[in-house]
């Protein structure tokens, strides 16, 4: 069973940077699409940033300029840099990847934009 681990949330004051990193916990083949949603308390999961193998990306419309998703094929890592953080990014970041027909989710990481 394929578990993926984020890492990497934190406090930050607002204007400041995060880079949160998921990976799976064991060998894994590589997934072919991986994603970063968020949640924050009392609102639905949303989608931030996905990317292909290829490392093709897509953006939530309102993240583009400040968020950047990446990808190591040969670690089967994806990463999510965080620029200019405000307020209102605080919320749990999950980590998703597919593999196959099945979707997989890590338990994740709180990250709280505050000063």
């Amino acid at each position: 069973q394929v578990q993926l681990v984020e890492s990497g949330g934190g406090l930050v004051q607002p204007g400041g940077s995060l880079r949160l990193s998921c990976a799976p916990s064991g060998r894994s083949s590589r997934f072919l699409l991986m994603a970063w949603y968020r949640q924050a308390p009392g609102k639905q999961r949303d989608l931030v940033a996905r990317i292909t193998t290829s490392g093709s990306t897509t953006y939530a419309e309102s993240l583009k300029g400040r968020f950047t998703i990446s990808r190591d094929n040969a670690k089967n890592t994806m990463y999510l840099q965080m620029n200019s953080l405000e307020p209102e990014d605080t919320a749990v970041y999950f980590c998703y990847a597919r593999l196959g027909l099945t979707d997989y989710w890590g338990q994740g990481t709180q990250v709280t934009v505050s000063s």
